[in-house]
């Protein structure tokens, strides 16, 4: 159980210090930077192969020509996940014609679990332009290693949860990671987020 502590706690050290870095890259720049030149921004994202919430497959390549938001999260999730997909379709909502080339994408990191049928049943809940995607076990683990992010099957008293990373990375028009939006900021803070990703997209 130490042993397990001690794995939990190096991770989520590490998540915490990628969104911080992360932030950092889109969003701690001075006036006139260019987002997405650092380091950091040319090793989050890559090609990638997942079925959609409509059984369709989906790749990377579906994303080209525009602005994409990207979640890693898991139907389960009793918090972290429904705020956010919650936050995003509000965001979406209050930002009207400049979301409307806005991709969203949510991915699951529980494919045990979650089914196309599933995920579809439970982003009905939120705007309808949300995408989930779901795969084999190797196929989550790809794209999330590209994306850097972390998460971790935990077992419980009733089951399993998950641990993972509740940043939402986004993503230009080309593929290429310019920033964050991070777990219950303020909604002033994540609407200027975006606003200033979508203008620049």
């Amino acid at each position: 159980m130490n042993a397990l502590k001690l794995i939990r706690y190096a991770a989520w050290a590490a998540v915490f210090a990628l969104a911080a870095v992360a932030g950092l890259v889109a969003f701690g720049m001075k006036p006139g930077g260019n987002p997405g030149s650092m380091p950091l921004a040319a090793q989050i994202g890559g090609p990638f192969s997942l079925l959609s919430h409509e059984g369709r497959r989906f790749t990377d390549k579906d994303l080209l020509g525009k602005p994409f938001a990207l979640f890693f999260g898991f139907t389960n999730c009793p918090d972290v996940c429904p705020t956010t997909l919650l936050e995003l379709t509000n965001r979406m909502a209050e930002l009207g014609p400049l979301a409307k080339d806005l991709a969203v994408v949510f991915v699951t990191i529980d494919p045990e679990h979650d089914t196309p049928p599933f995920l579809k049943t439970y982003l009905s809940n939120f705007d309808p332009r949300i995408l989930g995607l779901t795969g084999t076990p190797t196929e989550i683990a790809s794209i999330a290693k590209a994306y850097r992010a972390l998460y971790q099957k935990v077992p419980t008293s009733t089951g399993y949860t998950m641990n993972h990373e509740s940043s939402v990375y986004l993503m230009n028009k080309a593929g290429k990671f310019v920033g964050t939006l991070n777990y219950q900021e303020p909604d002033d803070v994540q609407r200027k987020k975006l606003e200033r990703f979508l203008a620049a997209n």
